[in-house]
């Protein structure tokens, strides 16, 4: 099993050389690096890895490097359009990767400077709609266990670096692709240029194993930072599945649909989408308790009577914060 991590080539080129000793965290390097203009990005230490080659994008010999049981792929297309990156992987090396790690940068019409971290998938488009960033309508894929640990960790030493409030440490709901088979999760720098290439942007070095005693939070409902979901995983322990926005669970007002039977019906991909995203994130934490978290403050009181009828058929538990800990 292998680790696959593809950064942007952007990134890549920024990185200086890294001081002669890291330390490692179960067999993972730690940062940071040192150097004029180079962001401390939460990545494996990489730049101590033997630079090896693989052709595996139809055409194109794309640099990678090895380090244990890591293997990084520096890339200069647009990543949400590689889909199933973890399979070409493996028919062109024979190597099974088990987790998938995309180093990007993060827009914002906001242009706030922040770092996040998030899951991918669209399970509320339909089939026939087109995907404006890559992935697949109805599909979400398998949330990367790192992410609670990750953002926490960054959370935590932004604070310790001085760049809070000047930085947002954040999640974001699940959006965009590649498709991917794998457990994977985004962590981004943003939200212009000038803070893409801040040397104080981002350290991570953590490593935490999944425990099957915690909580796992399906994330329903709010903005595309989802604050109220925030607040819950702030604290060691808590486990994040797939977070859907309020556009993710899209709604028709019943007063405007309704059967031929004359029964009042609720329209739009708004069970699919909480179906797929269950179903994504109980395959990433096998054995996990998963609860709901569902920001009822988002929705209209027809909308939260119909999710939590919807999640009590599906036996899906609802939990308010004080139940993840």
């Amino acid at each position: 099993m292998v680790k696959l991590v593809v950064a942007r080539q952007w990134i890549r080129r920024q990185w200086a050389r890294p001081r002669p000793s890291l330390p490692c965290l179960d067999g993972i390097p730690a940062l940071p690096f040192s150097g004029d203009n180079v962001p401390l990005f939460p990545v494996f230490g990489f730049v101590l890895m033997r630079e090896i080659k693989h052709l595996f994008l139809k055409k194109v010999d794309i640099p990678s490097f090895v380090n244990g049981d890591v293997r990084l792929l520096k890339h200069d297309n647009s990543i949400v359009a590689e889909d199933y990156l973890d399979k070409r992987w493996e028919e062109a090396t024979g190597e099974v990767v088990d987790e998938v790690i995309f180093l990007s940068r993060h827009t914002a019409v906001s242009n706030r400077p922040a770092l996040t971290v998030h899951p991918i998938g669209i399970p509320h488009l339909r089939e026939d709609e087109t995907p404006l960033q890559g992935g697949k309508p109805g599909w979400a894929g398998p949330p990367n266990p790192r992410i609670g640990p990750w953002l926490r960790h960054l959370k935590k030493i932004a604070e310790n670096n001085g760049l809070i409030p000047e930085f947002e440490v954040t999640l974001e709901g699940t959006h965009h692709g590649p498709t991917v088979d794998t457990p994977t999760l985004f962590v981004e720098i943003g939200s212009t240029e000038e803070y893409w290439k801040r040397q104080d942007a981002a350290q991570a070095v953590a490593l935490v194993e999944n425990s099957e005693k915690n909580k796992v939070l399906l994330g329903l409902g709010g903005g595309h930072y989802v604050p109220r979901q925030m607040d819950v995983v702030r604290k060691d322990g808590v486990w994040v599945g797939h977070l859907l926005s309020g556009y993710s669970i899209p709604m028709e007002d019943p007063g405007k649909s309704k059967s031929q039977n004359g029964t009042t019906s609720i329209g739009g991909t708004w069970k699919q989408a909480i179906k797929v995203a269950y179903e994504a994130t109980k395959l990433a934490f096998p054995g996990g308790e998963i609860l709901a978290f569902v920001d009822q403050k988002n929705f209209k009181s027809w909308q939260k009577i119909a999710i939590l009828g919807f999640l009590a058929a599906q036996n899906i538990r609802v939990g308010k914060p004080e139940d993840f800990y």
